[in-house]
């Protein structure tokens, strides 16, 4: 499987790929699609604004639903799932309109997930970086994974072994999580010595109004 229109190929016939899970139809649970509040610019012509203000949380805030709600805080937690998948392409996210504003948010289309192993994509982190807030439950969950005894890679190779499809990832890939679940506390360590844990870590349902005009000063 090679031709010229397509950028992959088989080595020398195997292919890596992706598998798709359907939800139900819009008729049975409608949703809605919402564009990334950190969308990547996709062409040469500019950047987007998070990519050249590091203030750019500031104006997030000031816009709703972000301004007033957990939206913010579950935008955090999926750049956090997109870094360590080290997926760049989070244009859009889903939430069921069942349940409101305040509903989880689904991450659907992660096909671009799992490419460069050797790899870490730091930009994909800024929600976390430039709003410097997190979920405390979030956070205690990755310290958790962070310890010898509880390995991110280990509980993912343990998991991923019930699969059908075992191994499904390959070890560079696991090993690739151990890396960069360390370089999100690395982050979330910088924000914390700028602004204290108060500031920072949150509860599920209230984002701290921490001082974010001043956070320029963790590019410095």
């Amino acid at each position: 499987m090679c031709k010229t229109e397509y950028a992959v190929c088989g080595n020398p016939h195997l292919l890596e790929g992706s598998l798709s899970a359907f939800l139900p139809s819009l008729n049975l649970a409608p949703r809605l699609s919402i564009p990334n509040p950190w969308i990547r610019s996709y062409s040469f012509d500019g950047k987007e604004e998070w990519e050249v203000n590091p203030l750019y949380c500031n104006t997030v805030r000031e816009i709703y639903p972000y301004s007033n709600s957990n939206r913010l805080l579950n935008i955090v937690d999926m750049a956090i799932f997109d870094f360590l998948i080290g997926n760049m392409d989070r244009h859009h996210y889903e939430m069921f309109t069942k349940f409101g504003d305040d509903g989880f948010l689904l991450h659907l289309d992660n096909a671009r997930g799992f490419g460069r192993h050797s790899h870490d994509e730091i930009s994909i982190l800024a929600p976390l970086s430039q709003c410097c807030i997190i979920k405390r439950t979030t956070l205690l969950r990755l310290q958790l994974l962070a310890e010898p005894e509880y390995r991110l890679s280990d509980v993912m190779r343990e998991s991923l072994l019930q699969d059908p499809l075992a191994p499904v990832l390959t070890e560079p890939h696991l090993l690739a999580l151990d890396r960069r679940l360390q370089l999100i506390l690395d982050a979330v360590a910088k924000c914390i010595d700028a602004f204290g844990e108060a500031s920072v870590v949150a509860n599920e349902t209230a984002q701290p109004q921490s001082p974010a005009a001043h956070r320029a000063k963790l590019d410095t």
